[in-house]
């Protein structure tokens, strides 16, 4: 298994690019729509975010990849950490 430094972790991403962040939560009406507002909440206005979901074969959960320009590290820190903190949230990839 190869590791990485920190230093070389955050070299991995080349500032502003397209990032795609999954999120997995209960299959519930609000779910979409909570996901979508704590993401673009974050983002500079008019920055464009597409979103693709799946249903779990029992329609219990959905997951949700939003796809956007990230403008930096702290950038998507406060997303993620924002998306963790909600109770209808599982897991954040």
């Amino acid at each position: 298994m190869m590791e990485f430094s920190v230093k070389e972790q955050r070299s991995l991403l080349q500032f502003p690019c397209s990032y795609p962040l999954k999120v997995l939560g209960r299959n519930v009406h609000a779910f979409h729509a909570m996901v979508s507002a704590i993401i673009e909440k974050h983002l500079a206005g008019g920055d464009e975010v597409t979103y693709s979901t799946r249903v779990s074969s029992g329609d219990k959960y959905m997951s949700i990849t939003a796809t956007f320009t990230a403008n930096s590290r702290e950038q998507l820190n406060a997303i993620y950490a924002e998306l963790n903190q909600h109770e209808l949230v599982l897991i954040t990839l």
